[in-house]
């Protein structure tokens, strides 16, 4: 776990907050006034991705930023489960500690699981949502069934490498030592623009033993053992709710970890009139490679819907 003071040589200034609401100490950070938005991170970030982002959008917008259980300065609690269910318990858990309302979701990774998952349970805290290189999960279920079929996630580049080195046993060497790969991981995954030492000591900094991993290892397994199916499925009855709300999807089209063609299927599945944009520069980790387009997207939606 970062420390609460900790800056990054100042590329990460803002005032750390902490809710014990989810039951651990979650760190979360709270700029600006105004319409909350909650930009949720993926693997293996933390709250740090979205340093870019933070300062334009407080200026009009109240900007929620949490670090999930396990990363950024958020406890790594060692005799909780990570799955998709936990960690969306823990982000009910802490709009309910904030009594958020009308509230504009954003993700990028696993936030985009997060944000369907939360809002198909809660259609009334949600007012809409923002996808970046990421997926809900759902369009499979109300796509017709002569649509094309899209590349399975199972497909891509970092998930044949999660599946085979899980097989083989070394899944679990490399990823307790995530602080020390987290450079390789990133570029797997893709990213497009230059990362400095300072940020990849940033993203390292959560991990510096294989207790601290633990939130790292657990995430991609939920897909590569399908642990994540289940509860997918259970929110099911809540879909036409998640589809009722306004969306955009804004795509890196060099995403190793989640095929391009199965982000944007699932998002025109769920949401036909939908805007997509394509960022054809960008990679998976498109708020590094691509923050002044993003935010200036982000801004445009909220004003427009």
């Amino acid at each position: 776990m970062i420390a609460a003071d900790e800056t990054f040589d100042g590329a990460f200034p803002f005032r750390p907050r902490f809710s014990t609401a989810p039951g651990f100490r979650m760190h979360y950070l709270d700029e600006g006034r105004g319409e909350p938005i909650i930009l949720l991170h993926g693997e293996p970030t933390w709250g740090y991705l979205y340093r870019n982002f933070i300062p334009p959008l407080a200026e009009s917008f109240r900007v929620i930023v949490p670090d999930h259980m396990g990363f950024g300065k958020s406890e790594t609690p060692q005799d909780r489960e990570y799955t998709l269910e936990t960690h969306v318990g823990n982000l009910t858990s802490l709009i309910d500690d904030l009594r958020l309302d009308g509230i504009t979701l954003v993700g990028q990774d696993w936030g985009g699981p997060m944000l369907a998952a939360y809002t198909v349970r809660h259609p009334e805290r949600v007012r809409r949502v923002f996808l970046m290189n990421s997926l809900c999960g759902y369009g499979g279920m109300v796509a017709p069934r002569d649509a094309p079929k899209p590349p399975k996630l199972h497909e891509s580049e970092w998930f044949r490498w999660v599946t085979a080195s899980h097989r083989d046993g070394s899944y679990f060497e490399t990823m307790s030592n995530m602080g020390g790969h987290v450079r390789q991981l990133i570029g797997r995954l893709g990213v497009e623009s230059f990362l400095s030492e300072t940020d990849f000591r940033a993203y390292a900094a959560p991990f510096e033993s294989p207790a601290e991993c633990k939130g790292a290892i657990e995430f991609p397994l939920d897909v590569a053992l399908n642990r994540i199916g289940p509860y997918v499925r259970a929110g099911a009855s809540g879909v036409p709710a998640l589809r009722s709300k306004p969306a955009m999807l804004a795509e890196g089209m060099r995403d190793r970890a989640i095929p391009p063609a199965l982000a944007i299927a699932d998002f025109q599945a769920l949401f036909p009139s939908g805007p997509v944009v394509k960022l054809r520069q960008a990679g998976h980790f498109c708020q590094e490679d691509a923050a002044p387009e993003l935010v200036a997207l982000i801004e445009l939606f909220l004003q427009v819907t």
